[in-house]
């Protein structure tokens, strides 16, 4: 399992509009892709204008080969692209322990 964490900034001005085109972009385009599991979206709460979207996905590449390099990726950005402030920051994790 990889956990995908995206920095997202945006104008917090547009915060109620972004909320509700990511979840629906992740709920209906996102969560259709290969190895997806789940996700969690949060809002700062110092910062409103920045969230992480963080997603598990089953392997590296069933994000960065599966989706990346689909069609659904193209469809995902046209839905959350237009509010980004700044680049999204995107990293990839392994768990290393849990409670």
């Amino acid at each position: 399992m990889v956990l995908e964490v995206a920095n997202i900034r945006i104008d917090p001005a547009k915060a109620k509009e972004f909320e509700a085109a990511i979840e629906s972009g992740v709920r209906n385009v996102l969560a259709k892709a290969k190895g997806f599991k789940n996700f969690k979206i949060q809002r700062g709460v110092e910062n409103p204008g920045k969230y992480l979207l963080m997603i598990e996905w089953a392997s590296l590449e069933d994000h960065m080969v599966g989706l990346r390099e689909s069609t659904a990726f193209a469809e995902w950005r046209g839905i959350v692209g237009g509010f980004f402030a700044a680049p999204v920051e995107m990293e990839h994790f392994e768990l290393i322990a849990s409670n």
